[in-house]
């Protein structure tokens, strides 16, 4: 018997089952809404393609043969898996359900999506999040990552890609430092100045500055190296310096008067700024608890949220 034969009886193999279970066609039929003639010719056209008989069949009651047996133990487990796939499936429409990795940036992992993932998780409460925060790219199809937060000016391709929120980098000082010291007009004049570095890279201590058509770089040093930007904010705090820190980083304490912006209508042009995307994979039949995860972080945190 050949398997195609089998899945075209895949009906006449649930009726089987049914009547094995049942003990009669007549009980099957009533439990699932057919005549017992029906259920009846179902199961003889299951012995004519195995080529066996699979019930004794007399006017009292039904008795499965030796091949009956073998065939009802196998077809149980048939059955019980094509309802573990419907489950499956079922996981995959309706209710949000089910666990979702998501991947996200240190910093902005801790000042932006933290409230809007603790709100998700008591929006949804069948739905379990796995947040990895790291700063180095991930590959959300490798590492089985099913969102990406990325800040970048160039989305990766073969993702859709949804920008939640701009992020500009914010050259700050405490009013403590800049007390008493030269005044910071120009990006040349923070050559002067104590500057707080990333370290990350060998070009972290070249600072490039753009404004219109304008690009300066300029070389700059300082006492405190540091590649995380909450610790590098609290050195600017601290008086140690002037230092880039993400806008959403600095919002307090910019709000507190802790420290003012230098160089406003300069843009600090690094790879550390850009736009926040919510990279995911491409598909017509996108997870519900993961396109619900996607539509929650885009009104919470991008208005102006759409794919690219």
């Amino acid at each position: 018997m050949r398997t195609d034969d089998v899945l075209e009886v895949m009906n006449e193999l649930v009726a089987f089952v049914r009547v094995a279970e049942a003990g009669s066609f007549s009980a099957a039929a009533r439990q699932h809404g057919q005549t017992p003639s029906a259920v009846s010719r179902q199961v003889a056209r299951l012995e004519k393609v195995m080529g066996v008989a699979l019930l004794q069949r007399s006017t009292r009651q039904l008795r499965l043969t030796e091949a009956g047996l073998d065939v009802l133990e196998r077809g149980r487990e048939m059955v019980a898996a094509a309802q573990a796939t419907v489950r499956v499936a079922e996981g995959h429409v309706g209710v949000p359900r089910g666990r979702v990795r998501i991947s996200a940036p240190k910093a902005f992992a801790r000042q932006v999506l933290q409230q809007p993932l603790l709100s998700f998780l008591q929006r949804c409460p069948e739905v379990d999040l796995h947040l990895m925060v790291v700063d180095r790219p991930v590959d959300a199809l490798r590492e089985g990552v099913d969102l990406v937060i990325r800040l970048t000016d160039d989305p990766p391709p073969g993702m859709v890609a949804r920008a939640l929120m701009p992020v500009r980098q914010l050259l700050l000082a405490s009013p403590a430092y800049l007390s008493g010291r030269p005044p910071v007009r120009t990006p040349e004049d923070l050559m002067a100045h104590s500057c707080l570095s990333l370290g990350e890279q060998e070009r972290d201590n070249r600072w490039r500055w753009v404004r219109g058509g304008d690009v300066v770089e300029v070389a700059v040093s300082g006492r405190y190296t540091v590649n995380h930007s909450e610790m590098r904010l609290a050195a600017v705090e601290a008086g140690l310096g002037v230092g880039c820190v993400p806008d959403f980083v600095a919002r307090d304490a910019l709000a507190a008067g802790r420290v003012v912006q230098l160089l406003p209508d300069w843009v600090f042009d690094n790879h550390y700024q850009g736009t926040a995307y919510l990279l995911f994979a491409a598909s017509r039949h996108t997870a519900p608890k993961v396109r619900a995860l996607i539509d929650h972080l885009v009104a919470a945190l991008g208005p102006c949220a759409q794919p690219v």
